[in-house]
């Protein structure tokens, strides 16, 4: 007998982690090289930005060279007092349109800590948690596996341009079987690259305000918006967001930096502040990250730059990727944000299942050896669209990997 705890069997029947991520893992030990494995696996289906990495490993190689020995001890769990105020400066000047104080930011390692952490403070164990969909796959672990709250989907639909209402959020949360106590809601979206207006994002604060909810605007695509639409931030719409509204951003967007580890939470509800700081001890940011960080947000000139040609290749990029779908034939949802977009493979479906969705994803897998995020993990109410991310692999790659896609479909570059 394993004599593990049922938590732990729940765990290793059923992961967290999706199919698609777990079948990314295995194939990451042949990646593609152009000369020594042209067959080998190239993910589309994780969204990192590798396109200026050497440049940033090189800043913060820069400031590596003075790191103080201050960084080796104990510092306060949601992060020192000099990296919040460094932060709270870059953050507010950078995308957040005002500055908040160093104790409204609380600093754990990553996003993915710090929405949990924040939703154990907003709401009780089988509590609802409102989601638009298509969503980002990870919010469901993020939220289920130790929270244990419910995540009740906000179906949007492909024939409206999967446009969120207020009416859609009022008749998930009056269908809902549990108490519902938020909605998380992500500007820019992940997966459709969307960036939402100031109008929408009021009518979306004032919707929390009617129902006496809270919402959780995630923003960690914040900085990497090259449309014609600027970014707006909730904390720019009014001079205080009150105690139900929160931001959530990190570096591991933005800064292509999720290996760092360090995910910010912005909050002037002060209780969640101190329920996040007692819990953070378990997921703190390590002094070394948050010293190279403080020291990268702190030097303007070079962040700036760094960002403003970030951005210039987010849009090549995205630029690339569509004339190939488009010389192939195959419709996607238009992306002003983000390193990804949806890809409407609807017609290439054997029937309108999700069996079918699978088994496409899989001929795309095993015959392409290319990997996309189905449309089931991110939500999507139909079968049929799938998610290209387009930044985490060379240009040449990406030629490759549309050219494999189109084989499989049935598509010759036109």
């Amino acid at each position: 007998m394993d004599k593990i705890s049922r938590r732990a069997h729940a765990l290793v029947d059923t992961p967290a982690l999706a199919g698609y991520l777990r079948e990314h893992f295995a194939r990451l030990v042949e990646p593609w090289d152009a000369e020594l494995r042209p067959h080998g696996y190239i993910p589309l289906c994780v969204a990192e930005n590798k396109l200026l990495a050497d440049e940033l490993v090189t800043l913060l190689a820069g400031y590596a060279a003075r790191v103080p020995a201050t960084v080796l001890g104990y510092d306060m769990m949601i992060g020192s007092q000099p990296f919040r105020e460094r932060l709270a400066a870059y953050m507010g000047r950078a995308f957040l349109g005002r500055t908040f104080a160093a104790e409204q930011l609380a600093v754990v390692a990553g996003a993915g800590a710090v929405l949990e952490l924040l939703f154990y403070a907003l709401a009780d164990e089988g509590d609802g948690v409102l989601v638009p969909t298509p969503s980002y796959a990870g919010f469901w672990p993020d939220l289920q596996v130790r929270d244990r709250l419910r995540i009740i989907p906000v179906h949007c639909a492909s024939d409206d341009g999967f446009t969120l209402t207020t009416a859609a959020l009022d008749a998930a949360m009056d269908g809902a079987d549990v108490p519902v106590r938020a909605l998380l809601f992500t500007t820019p979206n992940n997966p459709l690259g969307r960036v939402y207006s100031a109008d929408e994002l009021h009518e979306i604060v004032a919707w929390g305000e009617r129902r006496g909810v809270h919402v959780v605007f995630d923003e960690i695509y914040a900085l990497s918006v090259f449309g014609e639409r600027a970014f707006t931030s909730v904390a720019s719409l009014r001079p205080s967001l009150g105690e139900l509204v929160h931001v959530v951003w990190a570096f591991s967007k933005d800064f292509g930096a999720s290996g760092l580890r360090c995910g910010v939470l912005v909050s002037e509800n002060a209780k969640v502040i101190q329920a996040v700081d007692q819990l953070a001890y378990w997921c703190a940011c390590s002094g070394h990250t948050q010293y190279l960080l403080g020291e990268l947000v702190a030097d303007t000139e070079a962040v700036d730059g760094w960002v403003a040609r970030m951005r210039a290749g987010l849009r090549e990029a995205r630029d690339r990727v569509r004339a190939g779908l488009e010389a192939l034939g195959i419709r996607y949802v238009p992306a002003e944000a983000g390193f990804f977009l949806v890809c409407d493979l609807r017609e290439f479906l054997e029937a309108p299942t999700w069996a079918a969705e699978h088994a496409l994803w899989r001929r795309l897998v095993d015959e392409a050896n290319v990997n996309l995020t189905p449309g089931e993990a991110c939500r999507v109410v139909e079968p049929g669209f799938f998610r290209l991310c387009y930044a985490a692999v060379p240009a040449e790659a990406i030629e490759v990997a549309l050219r494999r896609i189109g084989d499989v479909l049935g598509r010759s570059t036109r």
